[in-house]
Parts: structure tokens; sequence; C-alpha cells
């Protein structure tokens, strides 16, 4: 028996499971077009196109409906908030277009990394106030899994004990938060590839941070098998 309430129905699990198995599914991969307002701008400025809200809803629609192709290499598509709301020319929202090729729709809920007190210069990831009603409101609206990324680097003391806890209980916290909204999360516990440090040093601290990210999912009960780990690479 369980020493804790079971956080989900067996209905939730398998809802959950299928969703994640569809998004892996063999032959395909996740459209990343989650790009800030700002991000996607330093996309634009090379080819003099004005970051208007007009192109951004025009760029994304251009590689949502490019052809049929796009289903047949794509499960999923990650999009910004302000896209995620945008529709076509015709007057089709976005996730409902992206459903009616077979394609996930999914969302970035996280809202950015700030400095993280009595570090040396390392962050964490805010978003957690009133993501439950987020989340809530993106399953009504067609999303059926969520992003949310944390940023760890190498450094001579870092990363640290601290910075490897608190964001691997916001990323748990994050998880558990959209499975109980119906929505598979995708873990992203990135360690940069900056700095001077060799590759030995690089596997361990990845090592060390998803030994972190997956007690921590342990302590708050997520369901694993309702989750995608999107890793870093090791340089």
């Amino acid at each position: 028996m369980p020493s804790f309430p079971q956080n989900l129905s067996p209905e939730q699990e398998d809802e959950l499971r299928k969703i994640a198995n569809a998004i892996v599914a063999p032959g395909k991969g996740i459209l990343a077009a989650d790009e800030s307002t700002g991000s996607i701008g330093k996309r634009f400025a090379p080819i003099n196109v004005e970051n208007t809200e007009e192109n951004r809803r025009r760029y994304r629609e251009l590689l949502f409906t490019c052809d049929k192709s796009l289903a047949q290499n794509i499960s999923g598509v990650i999009m910004f908030h302000e896209t995620f709301y945008q529709k076509t020319k015709a007057g089709v929202a976005f996730p409902k277009l992206l459903q009616d090729q077979g394609i996930i729709p999914g969302i970035k809920v996280d809202k950015g990394v700030v400095p993280l007190a009595g570090t040396d210069n390392e962050c964490t990831t805010q978003g957690l106030d009133g993501l439950s009603e987020r989340c809530a409101q993106y399953k009504k609206d067609g999303a059926q899994f969520a992003k949310w990324r944390c940023v760890l680097k190498i450094q001579q003391y870092t990363p640290s004990y601290q910075a490897m806890l608190e964001n691997a209980n916001v990323l748990a916290r994050y998880a558990s938060i959209c499975q109980q909204n119906g929505l598979v999360p995708i873990v992203e516990p990135e360690v940069l590839p900056d700095g001077e440090h060799d590759l030995a040093t690089a596997q361990k601290v990845t090592e060390q941070v998803l030994a972190f990210t997956y007690k921590a999912l342990a302590d708050h009960h997520v369901f694993l098998e309702g989750t995608l780990l999107k890793p870093n690479m090791v340089t």
C-alpha cells in the first residue's frame, strides 16, 4: 500500500501515459516554437522583418501550414502564450489547426529565470504562482503538454547544492501541478555548455543534476510515465 494519498486516478494516469507515448512516437520529434517576443525579434532582424504581433502570427502560420510532411515528422509543438492564442488568416486557432493534423499542442509555462539569492550568479525559474489556474485554462483551450526550463551553470564552485536542490524542487512542483491538470510536463534541467570545464566535469554535473531532479520528482509523487525529460548535451 502507498504511504501517501494517490494524487492521480488510474484514468488520469492513463491519459498522461498515452499523451507522453504519442509525443515520443518513433521517427517524430517536437517542434519548439516557443520563442519569446524578444527572442523571435532576433530572428527577424537579419531579414529586415519588423517584430510585430502580426508578423509573428504570419511566421507561425507559415510553420504550421507548410505541407503534409509536418505531421509526418512532428508529433507535438511547444508554443509561447501569444502564439497559443493566435489564429490563422482564416480564423482557425493554432491549437485546433495542429490537432486537425494529428499534432499535439503544447505550451511553455515558465516565466523565465531570475537570480537565486545567496549564490554565485546562479538562477532559478519563476512562474509557479498561479500555475495551476493557467494550466487548467491551457488544457481547456487544447494544450496536452507543457514545458518548463531551469538553467544551471558550471563554474569553479557551481552548480551549488542550493541551486541544484532549488531547481529540482521547482521542476517537481511544476510537474505535479501540470499532471493534476491533465498536462504532460516536459522537465528540462539544462546544464549550460558555456565555460572552460572538460567533458568529464560536464558528465559528472549532469549526473548530479539529474539525480537531484528525479529525487525531487519522487518526493512530489510525480507520475514518471506521464512525464518527458529534455536533457542537455554533455559537452
